[in-house]
Formats: C-alpha cells, sequence, structure tokens
C-alpha cells in the first residue's frame, strides 16, 4: 500500500496539496453560494465543505506515497460532500488528480480500482446530479430527462476517465524508462565482461609466453654454468631482452587500458620473425612453413590473431614440447589457415580447459572463424582457420577497439 518516495517528493506533494486546498475550499462555499437563495451558507454546510476538502486534498498529499488509500479518501470526501447535499464545487479537482495517482504510481490492483472507480464515481455523480441536486434539461420529464441523464453520465465518466488515461500513460513512460535504464546498466555489465575477457587474454598471451622463454633459458644457463660459462651468459642476456619487452608489452597494455586499445600498436605479420627469434633463443627450433604466399596486405584484425594464436601455440610448444615444432600458414584467396604441430614430451600436455586454449579460440571466433586443438597420436595440433573475406570485417572493429 506504501511506496518508496523521497522526503523531498512527499513534502512537494504534501505543500502542494495544502494550497490547493487553501485556494480551493474557500472558492467552494463561494461558489456554491448562490443556489442558497442569497442566505448565508449554515455553519453545518460549510464544515461539511471543509471536511471533504481535507479528505480530498489528503489523498492528493498521499497520491505517490499510497494510491490506494488516496483513493479511499477521495471517496471519503465525495461521500461527504454528497451528504451535505452540495453538487460539483472546485474541490473535486482533488478527485481528478487522485485518480491519476492511482494510474500512474499504484500497484495493479490499485490500478483497476482506480478503473472502478472512474465507471462507478461517473454513474453515481450523474445520478446525484439528476435526483438529488435536480439538475434538468428541458422540461426535466420523460425522454428529455433520460437524455440529460444519460448525457451527464458520459461527462462524469469522459472527466473521470480522462485523468485515469494520463495518469496511464505516465506510468507506461515511466515503465519505459526502467526498462531503458536496464538495458542500459545490462549493456554496461556486458560490456565490462568483455573488458575483462580482453585484459585477461592479453595478459596472458604478453606474460606467459615471455615467462615460458624466460624460465627455457633459465634452466638452460643454470646447466651450462658449470661447463659452459658463454652459454650461460648468452642465456642471461636473452632472459634479460626477454624480460625487458615484456615489461615494455605491459606498460603498453596498461596504457591501453587508461585509454583505448586502437590507440597502441598491435603486433603484425612483420613481428613474427622476431617472435620465432625468442621461441629459438628457448631452445626449440620452429619448423616454418608459408604456403601460398599472403596475396595482399591481410586485414589488421586477421594479422593480431595470427599472431596471438602462433604465440600461444608456440608458448605451449616450449613448456610441453620436445624441442620440435612444425608451423604452417597458408595464405589462400578467402582465408589463412595456420598449423601448429608439436611432439608432446612424456605425458605433458597443455590442459583441455587452459586459459591459453580459451584464448585462442576466442581469437579466432573475433574475425569469424574457427579453432581446434587436440591430441593426434603423439602431436598436439592446434589449427585455426580465419576468413580473409568480408566476413572478417565484423571482428576487425572490436578487435581494434576492444
Amino acid at each position: 500500500m506504501i511506496r518508496p518516495l523521497s522526503r523531498t517528493a512527499l513534502i512537494l506533494d504534501i505543500v502542494g496539496a495544502a494550497l490547493l486546498f487553501l485556494i480551493l475550499t474557500p472558492t467552494s462555499v463561494v461558489f456554491y453560494g448562490p443556489t442558497t437563495g442569497g442566505t448565508a451558507i449554515p455553519g453545518a454546510s460549510v464544515g461539511a465543505v471543509v471536511v471533504a476538502g481535507i479528505l480530498m486534498f489528503g489523498g492528493v498529499a498521499i497520491g505517490r506515497l499510497a494510491p490506494g488509500l488516496a483513493l479511499g479518501a477521495a471517496w471519503a470526501g465525495a461521500i461527504v460532500q454528497m451528504l451535505a447535499g452540495f453538487g460539483p464545487l472546485p474541490i473535486d479537482l482533488a478527485i481528478l488528480l487522485v485518480l491519476y495517482a492511482t494510474s500512474a504510481w499504484g500497484t495493479r490492483r490499485v490500478l483497476w480500482w482506480g478503473f472502478a472507480s472512474t465507471l462507478v464515481g461517473g454513474l453515481v455523480a450523474a445520478a446525484y446530479m439528476v435526483v438529488v441536486t435536480g439538475v434538468t434539461f428541458g422540461t426535466g420529464i420523460g425522454w428529455e430527462q433520460i437524455t440529460g441523464g444519460v448525457l451527464l453520465l458520459i461527462v462524469s465518466v469522459l472527466a473521470l476517465g480522462f485523468a485515469w488515461v494520463c495518469g496511464l500513460l505516465w506510468r507506461v513512460v515511466l515503465r519505459a524508462r526502467r526498462t531503458r535504464a536496464a538495458q542500459l546498466k545490462a549493456e554496461s555489465l556486458a560490456a565490462e565482461e568483455q573488458e575483462r575477457v580482453r585484459i585477461a587474454r592479453d595478459m596472458h598471451d604478453i606474460v606467459a609466453h615471455s615467462l615460458a622463454v624466460v624460465i627455457a633459458q633459465a634452466d638452460g644457463a643454470r646447466y651450462a654454468a658449470a661447463t659452459r660459462p658463454e652459454m650461460a651468459t648468452e642465456a642471461l642476456g636473452t632472459i634479460a631482452t626477454t624480460a625487458r619487452s615484456a615489461l615494455s608489452d605491459v606498460r603498453m597494455l596498461l596504457t591501453q587500458l587508461r585509454h583505448r586499445q586502437g590507440d597502441g600498436p598491435q603486433p603484425t605479420l612483420a613481428d613474427l620473425e622476431t617472435l620465432f627469434a625468442q621461441v629459438r633463443q628457448a631452445g626449440v627450433e620452429p619448423l616454418v612453413t608459408v604456403d601460398p604466399m599472403p596475396p595482399g596486405e591481410p586485414p589488421g584484425a586477421i594479422q593480431l590473431a595470427v599472431y596471438r594464436i602462433l604465440q600461444e601455440a608456440l608458448t605451449n610448444a616450449i613448456r610441453h614440447g620436445d624441442g620440435s615444432v612444425h608451423v604452417h600458414l597458408a595464405w589462400l584467396p578467402d582465408r589463412v589457415d595456420v598449423q601448429v604441430r608439436n611432439t608432446v614430451a612424456g605425458d605433458a600436455s597443455p590442459a583441455p580447459g587452459g586459459h591459453g586454449l580459451i584464448g585462442m579460440r576466442e581469437r579466432a571466433q573475433l574475425v569469424g572463424g574457427s579453432l581446434q586443438a587436440e591430441h593426434r597420436g603423439a602431436q598436439f595440433v592446434v589449427q585455426a582457420s580465419l576468413p580473409i573475406g568480408p566476413s572478417a570485417g565484423s571482428g576487425a572493429p572490436e578487435e581494434e577497439d576492444a
């Protein structure tokens, strides 16, 4: 029955209702004066107008807070007015405001109570004006009386119904606003989730590869230190270079997080040779085959996806392989096929649900492609197919702006 309402809104409703009461109640007394034959209105009648006004405008004051109680107060005021023998008065404006409140802010039940009050109130008002106050049309007998009663009924229902319909329209507007706000919130949450996934994917691609190279070099340096110190020194140099590169990539990623990813440069096919060199420094010699060659300059999103997929696949080869890895790129007119094969050392193999495999699949899906990672005998094979045609265009903005 009682809705949550801010203190400011409640105060404004109370003050507005009080002002209307102070203006329309004396007006109602003066307005009804001529029907008394020029004599002063009895004190009891004045008191009835005041009581009816208090009830009705009390309902206006709590119209948004408790629409159901407001409707009951308006009915009580109307009954007091009719028992005192008064016809329509200016204070009856409060009834219209209460009906508006029931349809605008009331519950579903109160909404239909207001609709029923519109119909019943119109019928009661018309019957009261014809039977009690003696409103007549023409001679006031026969069909003229019936026609006049029907006309009063229509006018009363239209007046009350207009207020109720206005409130219903405002209810629709409020619901549309809430729906829009919920939609915007859902879109914001979805965008935040996509951003978290992108950050996790980029951090994994950058950090995991660099750490794999550093770990491999550190292990090699530890074993070579006793017999070949110069190799240990070379390995330490590779570790330092790889760590600086990773630090630079992380700083670039943090800069992009403060602004937009598209503000910073992204890896391209020209950076693959550097990637292969890092893999060689980690002790893994990739056998790279490119057949056929790219027919032209592939889209930036495709180049980035190819780089990141190869980066993660080679990282897995460093971690779990036996030192050999085969990379095959086939640049066809409508797509590029990527395949990375490495022999798994012992029982070691990438976890099926690892973040790296998930990240590679997401990279492929972002540009409209697909990726499979599976065991084929003693080998672990990563195979991706990425479209270069128009379908890849839908992924480019997201990859660049993500």
